[in-house]
């Protein structure tokens, strides 16, 4: 048996390539090197190759290849969503419905919509992290331009109401907008059934590269160009197709749906193992985000008496990978703000660990993993700063 020596745990930051993926990459890479914007032989090719992941992508979420807009990555998607559709739909109203609990780059496009003169409700969950859904219904109003709420959050891994939020914009005739990065390859998603008129979504996620991602915008919805140039993404997003990653996203994406049952199981029973152990080996734990309408592959918990950055730092020196919260806001020293939307305090919401696992986690990982962080625990609670729980912390 190989001896384990490090221990990957942070698959909602960002997975590794898979094998399957990086050999469709490597032919469009040394094969379709055209312009997919060029009118001759290899041009066409590019252009055909990216009309095939169109398609993958469509086929996996339930849309039309019409609807697929190519992206540099999640973040971007719900910058244009957010700030196209509120743009163009400025003369009906200038209100944006959100949560507090989004990715920073939902919340910030909004922060800047706001500067611009439009009005922004950020709608409050409840300790598990669930959007109040009566909030929404009473903050809507004539003005209400658009709805965006995640299908699930990317730090606690709670998963939202999505249907019924959709359809209580479709019967209000206002657009709905979901940031579904990661949630994709977790949960099965049938975007017209659903009622979404806007998604993203980011490759990376679920085994394609990085620096590629999706808009999944209704046909017929009014949203604004996002970059301003050329012709390409049906004169909606200018720049260069980047044909090799958008080869990887549909590769990745048909591979992800294909095997979610699967995937899900082994998840599920993965995570199961890994909070029984945590759960019998280090004590004062608690489990963040809802119990069961979560996503399989996330785990966030907090230990008392102890230093989130400093925990991170132990087990990087035992080689185990996994994060303090999201990845786009892991330069700052501020306590999670999806954290403390749910009510936590300072203390404890500095003390979480995001712990995300993929399909292929092993038991022996695991093992490994939290004998790493039961060390590392009672380390860091015998030298904490954090002195609330000093002699009082059983291990």
């Amino acid at each position: 048996m190989e001896k384990i020596t490090s221990v990957y745990l942070d698959n909602a930051a960002t997975t590794p390539l898979s094998s399957e993926v990086y050999k469709e990459m490597l032919t469009a890479l040394s094969d379709t090197y055209g312009n997919a914007s060029s009118m001759y032989q290899k041009g066409r090719e590019a252009d055909e190759a990216l009309s095939e992941a169109r398609s993958k992508v469509a086929k996996a979420i339930g849309a039309n290849p019409s609807e697929i807009y190519f992206t540099s990555c999640g973040s971007e998607s719900n910058n244009w969503a957010i700030k196209g559709i509120a743009r163009a739909n400025k003369s009906k109203g200038n209100h944006i419905i959100t949560s507090a609990i989004e990715h920073p780059s939902v919340l910030e496009s909004c922060k800047a919509l706001e500067k611009e003169g439009f009005e922004v409700t950020y709608i409050p969950v409840d300790s598990k992290g669930v959007v109040d859904y009566t909030e929404i219904v009473k903050a809507i109003k004539p003005e209400t331009i658009l709805i965006s709420i995640m299908s699930a959050n990317n730090e606690v891994g709670t998963i939202q109401p999505i249907r019924a939020i959709s359809e209580l914009a479709k019967m209000n005739e206002i657009p709905f907008h979901t940031d579904a990065v990661q949630a994709i390859g977790t949960i099965p998603f049938n975007v017209h059934e659903m009622n979404i008129t806007s998604l993203s979504l980011s490759a990376h996620k679920f085994g394609g590269p990085k620096g590629i991602g999706v808009l999944y915008v209704k046909r017929g919805t009014k949203i604004e160009k996002f970059i301003d140039g050329g012709q390409q993404e049906r004169n909606l997003r200018a720049g260069t197709s980047n044909v090799p990653a958008a080869v990887g996203l549909g590769k990745a994406i048909e591979i992800a749906v294909e095997n979610l049952e699967e995937n899900n199981k082994k998840l599920k029973a993965i995570r199961k193992y890994f909070l029984k152990e945590v759960s019998d080996r280090i004590h004062n734990i608690s489990l963040n985000g809802h119990p069961t309408q979560r996503l399989l592959n996330n785990v966030n918990i907090s230990f008392e008496g102890v230093e989130g950055e400093a925990l991170l730092m132990m087990l990087d020196r035992s080689g185990v990978y996994v994060s303090t919260g999201s990845a786009c806001a892991s330069g700052s020293l501020e306590p999670s703000h999806v954290l403390l939307a749910m009510g936590l305090d300072n203390e404890i919401a500095q003390s979480s660990i995001r712990f995300t696992f993929s399909p292929n986690t092993t038991t022996a990982e695991i093992d490994y993993a939290v004998n790493a962080l039961y060390k590392a625990v009672k380390k860091v609670r015998s030298i904490s700063a954090i002195r609330i729980y000093k002699n009082k912390v059983e291990l």
